[in-house]
């Protein structure tokens, strides 16, 4: 049963400080609908500046601020996650999309939420031994998943999944690839490749692909999904497929560097992964290189839109105009000289 998005209507989003979750935020903003944020205390606001959004103070852990926020949304877009590769403490990532999760889908079914998005990954999709582009049937296994964050977004949605089944509750599920443009505020893991890329710190590169989308298209499919997409479907919201080295080019064309040329092999980095995990540990910043990184490195991560193309009308800008947004929203910011 598909749904519309009339001019105010209540809405909540998680996560709607961060990269992915502002873009959301904006695009249901143009839709003149009434926005209600949830953030953390300690997220950045910076992403708000300008915008018309109501913000509230909450955690996913903290289900009475849940319920708080809930009260009076018709509507609710679920794009928080911990988004990180590596933490000190791998088990906060695991309960922030896991168990974070479970409490807002309760307190959502609780409060009548009356339709839901739910943001989970292509992280939680099976890319190994894939000889095409993936699509939304290549199911992992939970055990299947490499490193911490796709563990817990796999299980965050086999959760929602099961709720879905057992408790009806009425939501779409969409995976984006890796979102790259403006606000990247964090940034995020990719936002930190592009920006070290434009400084000329990535000397080399492994053998490696992903699948790369403009952040504000995948914004605006989730609302594509809410309106034309069926509750318990699950859609790949992505772009252009292409190899690390292909982005490393599109970068230094963009700042007029020189383009990386060196392809290392993976076996001499993983004691330099292993040193900048332990090195990570006391300056407590997430390190670019990590074994789990390596390991997923191993598999060119490309996917297929083909379903929200066909039945959502999902389109994608090339990967270069996001590039382009990306570093220039991080030269405005402050980020890049």
């Amino acid at each position: 049963m598909s749904a519309s998005l009339q001019p105010g209507d209540s809405i909540l989003v998680t996560g709607g400080s961060g990269f992915l979750g502002s873009a959301v935020v904006r695009a249901l903003l143009a839709r003149g609908l009434r926005v209600r944020a949830l953030v953390r205390a300690t997220s950045p606001r910076g992403n708000f500046d300008g915008l018309a959004c109501e913000i509230v103070i909450g955690d996913l852990m903290d289900r009475a601020s849940l319920k708080a926020a809930l009260h009076g949304v018709r509507y609710l877009f679920h794009v928080a996650a911990d988004y990180r590769f590596w933490a000190r403490d791998p088990s906060v990532i695991l309960r922030v999309n896991v168990d974070g999760t479970v409490n807002l889908m309760r307190e959502a079914l609780a409060a009548g939420v009356e339709r839901i998005v739910h943001t989970s990954s292509v992280a939680t999709l099976k890319i190994a031994g894939a000889t095409a582009p993936v699509d939304e049937t290549a199911l992992l296994a939970p055990h299947e998943a490499i490193g911490v964050y796709k563990r817990s977004k796999t299980l965050a949605e086999r959760a929602v999944q099961e709720m879905i089944r057992e408790q009806g509750l009425p939501a779409v599920i969409v995976n984006p690839t890796t979102p790259i443009g403006p606000r990247d505020i964090k940034p995020t893991p990719t936002g930190r490749i592009l920006l070290d890329g434009a400084r000329g710190r990535i000397p080399a590169f492994v053998d490696t692909g992903l699948n790369f989308a403009h952040v504000d298209d995948i914004a605006y499919g989730h609302l594509l999904a809410f309106e034309r997409g069926q509750v318990g479907e699950r859609y790949i919201l992505g772009g252009q497929n292409l190899s690390l080295q292909e982005l490393l080019i599109a970068v230094a064309n963009v700042v007029g560097r020189r383009a990386p040329r060196i392809r290392l092999p993976r076996r001499p980095l993983y004691p330099l992964a292993l040193s900048a995990e332990a090195i990570a540990r006391f300056t407590r910043k997430e390190p670019l290189l990590t074994v789990d990184g390596l390991h997923m490195s191993r598999y060119k991560m490309y996917f297929t839109s083909a379903k929200a193309e066909r039945e959502l009308g999902y389109r994608s800008r090339p990967c270069v105009e996001g590039v382009v947004d990306a570093l220039a929203w991080f030269r405005k910011a402050g980020y890049l000289k």
